[in-house]
């Protein structure tokens, strides 16, 4: 079997100035991004949908994505694939003291008992404390620092969430928080009263944004609960293509109550557990 080494080399090769792929050798940086944000997508995808033969496939897209970047790298003498591996063995190793002790990969913890919340907790010490390193004025550090603004936006309303929790700027518990949606609801139907794009769109966004931390109340991944809402709407659409079909009728001649009472046969079919076409 190929080893890390053999995909290493073959980047070099595909890179190579005289006799490498012309696609590979016009990438850039930037041009990388949507692939890579692409290849995450498709190995979360594989695992929602319990497809573990093609997961390593994927695994392995997600990791020429790293390949890739560490190449342009060392192409312009920024660091290598190895500068990489290092850098996230130390932080690791660093961020499990439970585990590793004094710091040394091979060196194992006193046994104690720790649960999930310390280690959370301990853990978010630690990036904090990383993050005052890195700054150059730390007296304009902000808790925020270093939340990518390249997130997916559910993704990253999550984090600016979790992040301002740490110093208690967040509701107890989620009876608050639907209290919240609800408010943001209403103003969302003031801005429609108003006709105001610019005020709908604004007030959308704070529903979204609430919506959001109800979810992280509830424990709920919102991008999870999305992308199956999205496979589900997907799912139950194509049973009513195919029922259509069946009967040889254009989707387009329908009326919208024919096609809402199709769904709702759509909704029939999984609630008793024959599924959708």
């Amino acid at each position: 079997m190929y080893k890390i080494e053999d995909l290493l080399y073959l980047m070099e090769r595909l890179r190579d100035p005289l006799t490498g792929c012309p696609w590979d050798l016009k990438q850039t940086y930037a041009s990388l991004v949507p692939h890579t944000l692409e290849e995450a997508y498709e190995v979360a995808d594989a695992i929602e949908q319990g497809d573990f033969a093609h997961l390593p496939g994927e695994l392995g897209d997600l990791l020429f994505q790293v390949v890739y970047y560490s190449q342009l790298a060392r192409e312009d003498g920024r660091f290598e694939f190895a500068t990489v591996i290092d850098s996230i063995t130390r932080k690791l190793v660093s961020r499990h003291p439970h585990v590793f002790a004094n710091g040394d990969l091979y060196a194992q913890a006193t046994a104690q008992q720790v649960d999930e919340a310390a280690v959370k907790q301990r853990w978010e010490q630690l990036k904090a404390g990383e993050r005052a390193a890195r700054a150059d004025a730390p007296l304009q550090l902000s808790l925020l620092d270093d939340v990518p603004s390249a997130l997916p936006a559910l993704s990253r309303s999550i984090k600016l969430q979790k992040r301002t929790a740490q110093v208690g700027f967040d509701w107890p518990d989620a009876l608050p928080v639907v209290d919240k949606v609800r408010e943001e609801l209403d103003e969302v139907l003031e801005a429609m009263a108003d006709n105001d794009p610019q005020a709908i769109e604004d007030e959308l966004g704070d529903l979204l944004f609430a919506v959001t931390n109800l979810a992280r109340h509830l424990k709920v991944d919102p991008e999870s609960a999305l992308r199956a809402a999205n496979r589900k709407f997907e799912r139950r659409f194509r049973f009513i293509e195919q029922l259509l079909r069946e009967a040889q009728r254009p989707i387009e001649n329908c009326s919208l109550d024919e096609l809402d009472a199709l769904w709702g046969e759509a909704k029939k079919q999984e609630k008793n557990g024959t599924g959708c076409a």
